[in-house]
């Protein structure tokens, strides 16, 4: 499949420009109807069969699915989740804290990667943040903050400059100083090549609402088989468990322990045929043309307002403002859809190999000539 193949059956960009696939990505017309076919067959086919049996077996298949995606090397290794932050905070839920624990997050993180930690600070949990420089981590001020540390927590692409961080190298600093390293790798599926099992990390928190372009809701949670067994979920309910009605409390192995109660499939089999289309285009054409489009646009952006590399990373790229809340709205206009941070001060451009070079020509031309 071409990517403007897939680009021809979003209904959303009728009409539009639209560059926030790092916030979120509009389905495909294919992504809604499986979504809405499970739906409605889970539904409507319930009087003939047991919609329980019909919604574990569907669990299992996407589990399998997404862990073949993301390159983990079993099924149990995988979680359906709603979102990336409901996985960051099952993580951090289910350790045994103990006051002057020591949590060590970036300043790049999303929330999602900063309320959790916050909340652990009435527990007594010391949360240290680590200052980075233009989306990058100091290495040697980074093995120095994770020394004494019970968990790290950082993002593999930033969301606020769009840099590529060497998730390996940090999860092996991280590991030899005995720290539980937990990533944050919401905007890679569907945008850059993604393998969990390369990057040695404990847990990576993820969902496919964004550059997969699937619907929201379809979240996953990757967690290594070992370090499942040394973590007791505060949640329990009959998914998460191999027996609801023993007495006794026996965990699933891996990481479906994270899993509750009752959910509707429907999310996760839009996210399923989301996977399907991404690898119809292959991931390797999907980050050529990203690259192609990015450089294109900012090769018209002026070098003292571009915040992100000037050689490609990803897909989003941000540049500097006066006002960028009056900046997307000024863009809103003409109908130009892109999202302002709240640090640092500039705007972000998602750029997605569904992107045009009409679009991306448009915006730089439309933030250029700023008043």
């Amino acid at each position: 499949m071409d990517p403007l193949d897939l680009r021809a059956d979003v209904p959303a960009f009728a009409g539009a420009t639209y560059l926030n696939f790092g916030a979120h990505g509009p389905s495909p017309r294919r992504v809604v109807e499986a979504a809405n076919g499970m739906l409605t067959d889970h539904e409507y086919g319930s009087g003939r069969s047991n919609p329980y049996t019909v919604a574990f077996e569907f669990y299992d298949e996407v589990r399998a699915r997404i862990a073949a995606f993301i390159g983990a090397e079993a099924s149990e290794e995988v979680a359906l989740t709603e979102s990336t932050t409901d996985g960051i905070a099952r993580i951090a839920t289910a350790i045994d804290w103990e006051p002057g624990d020591v949590v060590v997050r970036t300043d790049l993180e999303h929330p999602a990667g900063v309320l959790p930690w916050k909340r652990l600070e009435r527990d007594g949990v010391e949360v240290r943040v680590l200052e980075t420089t233009d989306g990058r981590i100091d290495r040697e001020a980074y093995q120095e903050a994770i020394a004494d540390a019970r968990l790290v927590c950082f993002s593999a692409l930033t969301w606020t400059h769009g840099t590529v961080l060497p998730v390996r190298d940090l999860v092996e600093i991280a590991t030899d100083a005995g720290a539980f390293t937990l990533v944050d790798a919401v905007q890679i599926p569907g945008h850059l090549p993604m393998d969990v099992t390369e990057w040695g990390a404990d847990a990576v928190a993820a969902a496919g609402h964004k550059w997969p372009l699937g619907p929201w809701g379809s979240g996953f949670l990757y967690v290594d088989r070992e370090v499942a067994a040394e973590l007791a979920p505060p949640a329990v309910g009959y998914r998460g468990v191999t027996d609801p009605t023993d007495g006794e409390i026996e965990y699933e192995p891996g990481a479906k322990r994270f899993e509750v109660g009752t959910t509707s499939p429907a999310p996760h089999a839009g996210l399923r045929a989301a996977l399907d289309a991404v690898e119809a285009v292959g991931i390797g054409t999907i980050e050529s043309r990203i690259e192609r489009l990015t450089q294109r646009f900012k090769s018209q952006i002026d070098a003292d307002r571009l915040m992100s590399p000037e050689e490609f990373e990803s897909g989003l790229v941000t540049v500097a403002c006066e006002d960028p809340t009056a900046t997307v709205e000024r863009l809103a206009e003409a109908d130009i859809v892109i999202r302002s941070l709240p640090y640092p001060e500039a705007v972000r451009v998602s750029i997605h190999a569904v992107s045009t070079e009409a679009e991306v020509d448009a915006a730089a031309s439309a933030l250029m000539s700023e008043p």
